[in-house]
């Protein structure tokens, strides 16, 4: 395996009209808090893959489970992405396609910082983070785990691969929105409604069109 990058990136995905709601809470919310406030403006994910992560326990931080945390990919592009993209899975509700699907992009070690001063949990998956099988690490020396060739492999079909690239970093509970460093889209007009959203906002971050991050 490759060893793991200097400073890696984690990437959250999440609907454009949903964007409004993260910037004015000031943060991002675990699944669990999101369902009790009501549920997002869209949902993008599949309900019973949401169900089966609040129960899914994580192991290195007895008593919480996965949907007590907020979830993030290792990379762009994500084989969650393409299932999006694809928009013919039956247990996906969401057939809007992944053009109005924002990356919001952060920096791994700036969130660790974060949240070991905050007293903040945090974890990674080495696969699936809703899977029961999946390993669960939460030491910075342990990066090395993740199949980083995985995570960066543009063709995913060996089931391996797959396994690999759906790693994920987890943060309990919420994380601030000042920590997002950049936010990727795919066009102009998602940028423009993106930038709108943001208009308002203490914190912007960068708006970027990034077609290399989409299907």
């Amino acid at each position: 395996m490759s060893p793991a990058p200097a400073q890696p990136k984690v990437y959250h995905i999440t609907h454009v009209d949903t964007l409004a709601s993260i910037v004015a809470d000031g943060m991002l919310l675990s699944d669990r808090e999101i369902a009790r406030r009501g549920g997002p403006a869209v949902v993008i994910g599949m309900s019973t893959i949401k169900a089966r992560r609040l129960v899914l326990p994580v192991r290195c931080h007895p008593g919480t489970m996965v949907g007590d945390y907020v979830p993030f990919y290792f990379c762009p592009r994500s084989v969650m992405l393409y299932l999006i993209y694809c928009a013919n899975h039956p247990e996906l509700q969401y057939r809007g396609g992944q053009d109005p699907i924002v990356h919001l992009e952060a920096n791994l070690r700036r969130i660790v910082a974060w949240a070991d001063r905050s007293g903040q949990r945090w974890a990674f998956s080495l696969s699936n983070a809703g899977a029961f099988y999946t390993t669960f690490l939460s030491s910075l020396g342990e990066l090395h785990q993740i199949n980083w060739e995985a995570v960066d492999a543009a063709d995913w079909r060996e089931n391996d691969i797959k396994e690999g690239k759906q790693a994920e970093f987890l943060v309990h509970e919420s994380f601030p929105w000042t920590l997002i460093s950049r936010i990727g889209v795919k066009s102009a007009e998602i940028k423009t409604r993106t930038e709108r959203i943001l208009a308002a906002a203490q914190y912007r971050p960068p708006v970027e069109i990034r077609p290399d991050w989409y299907y």
